[in-house]
């Protein structure tokens, strides 16, 4: 049978992609010592790159929750519409 494949955390994959925009090693020492292909590191590495503008936004855990709590209003207020609805629609018939 083939090898079990590796799961790599989270914190593994940031630590490598940190070394790597350090470069103070090359990909392939990198690859080498933590030993995954010199491609999948790239791959976190564009990707670490790509997602760094959303850290710096200037969304609030307020301003997230405040829209949740609306959604959720909404939800219950449909809820609340639909079972009307059902009701009216059972004694018209």
């Amino acid at each position: 049978m083939g090898e079990k494949r590796r799961r790599l955390t989270a914190r593994l994959k940031a630590r490598v992609v940190e070394e790597a925009l350090s470069r103070e090693k090359s990909v392939n020492e990198l690859a080498s010592q933590y030993q995954v292909a010199p491609s999948q590191i790239s791959t976190w590495k564009k990707a670490a790159i790509k997602g760094l503008p959303q850290l710096f936004e200037s969304k609030t855990p307020t301003e997230a929750s405040s829209k949740e709590a609306a959604l959720y209003e909404q939800i219950g207020r449909l809820k609340m519409e639909l079972e009307w609805l059902k009701k009216k629609t059972a004694t018209d018939t």
